[in-house]
């Protein structure tokens, strides 16, 4: 298969792969360009038994070695960090999208960070992509009941919501615009009875910009901010609503530039976490629609 096919076929997978690993677009697609690049470069791509296992290898590792060299940055980070988000227009078609899925939305993101680089891999490459524990050996340099183990701890360490993969996307859609509607209208009553009252709010700036360097705990604090923010916004502002890491969220717009991404967790018919993304380094890969 020549390069060109392999990358129409494989891009999305292993840019999913990065992207679940990092957090971080723009590391996720250098990789990915990488692996293609030093497959390209191969004396004798037949004597290549599985390219796609090849493939998810080189990309493995390098997402691993690029956890480990930005540690250290991760450590001083300023305020809470938060995953690139990853937007789409609401009609794009999610089943030509690895990314759509209830496993990259910010909160099970930050679940993965909790995980040490290499039992993230291992978690990926099992409960995502559904391979076995022999290939997995092989991509993480492994042995068959290592990366059993691995996986297991890791399962345990790393609870989720299953409830959250049931929940209607029209449905959540309706309870953000909702949101954004009684923010901009100033109506704190409305807004309170949006959010749960233990609602908690994450923002990054990440020392770019002015932003909560902690995160804002219960419903009237939350409420108070949102409304305190949309009043200090320049004129001209405009809101729009995107698919954020497969759930619908909001996109700000000043001067024709993406200022603020938000997406949000719900639970009980109500928002449980809100997640906004003001670091512009995070947002460079986005333009505005």
């Amino acid at each position: 298969m020549e390069t060109e096919q392999l990358y129409r076929t494989y891009k999305s997978l292993l840019f999913s792969l990065a992207y679940r690993m990092l957090g971080n677009v723009m590391d996720a697609e250098d990789i990915v360009h990488e692996a293609f690049l030093l497959l390209e470069k191969i004396d004798h791509p037949e004597e290549i038994r599985n390219t796609k296992a090849y493939l998810c290898k080189i990309v493995t590792n390098r997402s691993i070695d690029k956890l480990r060299s930005a540690a250290k940055k991760r450590e001083v980070y300023v305020g809470t960090w938060l995953p690139d988000p990853l937007v789409e227009e609401y009609s794009a078609d999610p089943s030509s999208f690895y990314m759509t899925k209830e496993s990259v939305s910010t909160a099970y993101l930050l679940l993965l960070q909790q995980l040490t680089e290499v039992e993230r891999a291992v978690f990926l490459l099992r409960e995502m992509f559904q391979y076995d524990y022999d290939d997995i050996a092989s991509i993480v340099g492994k042995s068959n009941a290592n990366c059993r183990q691995i996986f297991h701890r890791a399962k345990k360490g790393i609870m989720h919501n299953p409830d959250s993969m049931k929940q209607d996307f029209g449905q959540l859609s309706g309870y953000v615009e909702e949101f954004a509607q009684a923010v901009q209208d100033g109506n704190m009553s409305e807004i309170l009875a949006l959010l749960k009252k233990d609602a908690v709010y994450y923002s990054d700036g990440g020392g770019k910009i002015i932003a909560a360097t902690r995160p804002v705990y219960g419903a009237e604090y939350i409420a108070r901010f949102f409304l305190g923010v949309i009043n200090k916004l320049p004129e001209g502002f405009s809101i729009k609503f995107a698919k954020v890491n497969g759930g619908p969220g909001i996109v700000i717009i000043v001067s024709g530039n993406v200022k603020y991404v938000l997406s949000v967790e719900v639970k009980d018919e109500k928002i449980r976490s809100i997640y906004m993304v003001a670091n512009p380094d995070k947002l460079s890969h986005l333009k505005a629609f």
